[in-house]
């Protein structure tokens, strides 16, 4: 009897640890589709700790160009007045890269420091990475060699940025967009374009009070003095002539397009929209160009660079090893 009573008691402490482990198994499978938050974002310390590991001992800043022998008179004055010897190197275009955590704050750090420096930014571009923490920025001001670079070195040392690259001297793919509202009426009309509200419609000026009063007064100036220049209004256009007007001012820009590699994004009843991607230089000639036809509006976005990836190309060295090496005697001819 007892057992029996043992043998019953070892099935149902059995059955009650089968039980448990299966439970156990269900509650761990269901907490493996349970949705969980996104991995936080890295804070701007990493950037700090990555600079820390990966520290090197900067170069030498440029050298700054002596200024000319000054006379004693120029001297007293500058000493009078505490103004240092101002330096001879050339203002010219650079082209900064950061790389910086993608968190707020950030650009007005950025903007800060070089407006304290006393930079004018030409262009700033800000965007996101392929990275979620990372954030590119890109941009163009003008300055001297040395002033640049301790500017550059002084955003590096800011904690929520990676790196700063300097590509002014860097063959890089440099690209631009534009985006300019062109009128297809020509330029007489764009000032009455101005006035006509989003659509651009030019104002009616063909009222019949307003004409009378018009031919009134030109009547007697004209009999009064003679030699005065006096200015009318344009004379409306009749349908046929409006619509010869806005074929041709099309076909034109559609061709100046072409030639700059630009397309037409939008057509609408007085004006087209032109799209163009390209170098800093070919942008501002291509502007030159619309503007005859009457630009209303432009857009840029301002410069976007990346390095160009270096061309391997093949060693004249290993050229030469393998015309002289070891020749194989079985391979020449009898004799």
């Amino acid at each position: 009897m007892a057992t029996y009573v043992a043998l019953r008691a070892r099935l149902a402490a059995r059955t009650l640890s089968a039980r448990t482990f299966s439970t156990s198994l269900r509650l761990l499978n269901d907490s493996e589709h349970v949705p969980k938050p996104p991995r936080p974002i890295d804070d701007s310390t990493s950037a700090l700790d990555y600079k820390t590991v990966h520290r090197a001992r900067p170069p030498p800043l440029p050298a700054m160009d002596l200024p000319r022998s000054r006379s004693a008179e120029e001297a007293v004055t500058n000493i009078l007045y505490n103004t240092p010897p101002p330096s001879l190197q050339p203002f010219k275009k650079h082209i900064l890269n950061c790389l910086v955590q993608n968190e707020p704050g950030v650009l007005s750090r950025v903007s800060g420091i070089l407006a304290g420096r006393g930079f004018n930014i030409d262009s700033l571009v800000v965007c996101r990475t392929e990275i979620r923490d990372l954030s590119r920025m890109c941009i163009v001001l003008r300055g001297q060699d040395g002033v640049v670079e301790q500017a550059r070195r002084q955003l590096e040392d800011l904690v929520p940025v990676w790196a700063v690259l300097d590509y002014t001297a860097t063959n890089c793919i440099q690209r631009e967009l534009l985006l300019a509202k062109v009128s297809i009426l020509g330029p007489d009309y764009v000032e009455d374009q101005y006035h006509g509200g989003p659509t651009h419609e030019p104002r009616r000026k063909i009222e019949r009070e307003v004409n009378l009063v018009h031919q009134f007064e030109r009547s007697g100036h004209t009999q009064a003095s003679p030699e005065q220049d006096t200015t009318s209004s344009l004379a409306p256009l009749t349908p046929t002539e409006l619509l010869r007007l806005r074929n041709e001012h099309l076909r034109s820009i559609h061709v100046l397009a072409e030639q700059f590699g630009a397309r037409l994004v939008d057509v609408s009843e007085n004006s087209v929209i032109v799209e163009m991607s390209g170098k800093t230089s070919k942008v501002e000639a291509f502007l030159a160009l619309l503007k005859p036809y009457g630009l209303l509006e432009s857009a840029r976005t301002g410069l976007m660079a990346m390095p160009r990836s270096p061309f391997k190309k093949p060693d004249d060295a290993e050229d030469v090893a393998e015309a002289g090496g070891a020749v194989d005697m079985s391979l020449l001819p009898p004799g």
